[in-house]
């Protein structure tokens, strides 16, 4: 099973920026993806980033275009997401996920809150 590690979340300014990082315990062939989640207002979490360690194809959700960038290291086997231009709305738990693909996952870490003050 993947165990993944989430560091970087706090307290921010808005239109500061944080870095958030997720450290996976391998990278297995069946879990090529990695994706950072937002808990969101409704019972299902909502995909913010998500990015693949073969070929680094990126995903982003529209409203975090142009601030959020993912990225990965593969020889870490760690992903980031740098988030810019932070607004009181970003403010939610972020949560690192596994899966076979950009829009599949099965593996989840425990969260790391990060929180905009306005």
């Amino acid at each position: 099973q993947v165990q993944l590690v989430e560091s970087g979340g706090g307290l921010v300014q808005a239109g500061g920026s944080l870095r958030l990082s997720c450290s996976a315990s391998e990278i297995h062939f069946g879990s090529d993806a990695m994706g950072w989640f937002r808990q969101g207002p409704g019972k299902d979490r909502e995909l913010v980033a998500g990015i693949t360690w073969s070929l680094g194809t990126t995903y982003y959700t529209d409203s975090v275009k142009g601030r959020f960038t993912i990225s990965r290291d593969n020889g870490r086997n760690t992903v980031y997401l740098q988030m810019n231009s932070l607004k009181p709305e970003n403010t939610d738990i972020y949560t690192c996920a596994a899966g076979p693909n950009i829009y599949e996952y099965r593996y989840w870490g425990e969260g790391t809150q990060v929180t905009v003050a306005s």
